[in-house]
């Protein structure tokens, strides 16, 4: 029952009550004698505990305060194929810096995606193979599920771990990361298939409602040598700083930290509450949870 309707009811209430004040006083007034008049409004007036008792439960009722949630801190998701900048992209996929592909999404809102490849043909020397992908995946707060930083929460977590699970990684080895966001962790794993080893580069990180889930990998095709671990980390830690500044960026603050607000902070948004329930993007999250499972095998 609505807000709106337990007042209206508590007025009606109120209402039948003076109603019916009025007509024991006309009926006291019209009755002989005085002293009987006297006892009979006296007892029936309504005025002792029992007479208001109906319009208390009702005003009780009516104070009642509706459920809810926490808004949620960003409303919107930096252009995807736009998070990062020309001279990262120029370091990560050289040869392909300008090929980014925007996935799909049936709400761009809340789930966007942007991938690069490149190929860097040595000749009889082999080739050096980079793949890019960069997931964005915000929740809205809702009443039946919670908070949208709460829900990005979870499915953070869950990410992590779908990225430690990957059938057939070797050699997996995950470490927190510092100053990107809310809270961040690099995974890293070897996949060998037929091409070639390829050398895996998972950054997860959360900033508010807001999850990013940057990819990449490298491999020496035809006999070129494996590209370094470290030094693909080490790029791909510093592109999921970028990325996650971007979303800060395009909801009006000042992403240039690479971490989400802290309470308190000058910057942080001002406490909101919602009391009504928007679009989930759990579908979005499905889809989004399969992205760094299928990043090896971009080629």
């Amino acid at each position: 029952m609505s807000e709106g309707t337990m007042q209206r009811r508590d007025q009606r209430d109120q209402r039948d009550q003076r109603a019916k004040r009025l007509n024991r006083v006309l009926v006291c007034a019209a009755a002989v004698p005085v002293m009987l008049v006297a006892a009979g409004c006296s007892s029936d007036s309504g005025s002792g505990d029992g007479g208001d008792k109906p319009a208390k439960a009702a005003a009780s009722v009516s104070a009642s305060p509706s459920p809810t949630v926490q808004a949620a801190a960003y409303d919107k998701l930096p252009e995807p194929c736009e998070v990062l900048s020309k001279k990262t992209l120029g370091d990560l996929v050289p040869k392909g810096n300008k090929s980014g592909k925007e996935g799909t999404s049936d709400d761009l809102s809340t789930r966007a995606g942007c991938s690069w490849s490149s190929l860097d043909n040595n000749g009889v020397k082999g080739s050096q193979f980079r793949w890019l992908s960069v997931s964005l995946l915000r929740f809205e707060s809702d009443v039946t599920r919670g908070a949208g930083d709460k829900l990005a929460q979870e499915y953070y977590a869950k990410q992590v771990q779908d990225v430690q699970s990957v059938e057939g990684a070797k050699n997996a080895k995950a470490e927190p990361v510092s100053g990107t966001g809310d809270e961040a962790t690099a995974v890293r794993y070897d996949l060998k298939k037929k091409e070639g080893t390829f050398k895996q580069q998972t950054v997860v990180a959360r900033v508010e409602n807001v999850v990013v889930t940057l990819d990449y990998n490298g491999a020496g095709l035809a006999g070129d040598k494996t590209p370094d671990a470290d030094d693909l980390m080490k790029a791909a830690k510093k592109a999921a700083k970028e990325a996650v500044a971007a979303v800060a960026s395009a909801n009006g603050e000042d992403g240039g930290n690479g971490g989400g607000t802290a309470s308190g902070s000058p910057s942080a948004s001002p406490s909101k509450s919602s009391s009504t329930s928007s679009k989930s993007p759990s579908k979005d999250a499905s889809a989004s949870a399969s992205a760094s499972r299928s990043a090896a095998k971009k080629s």
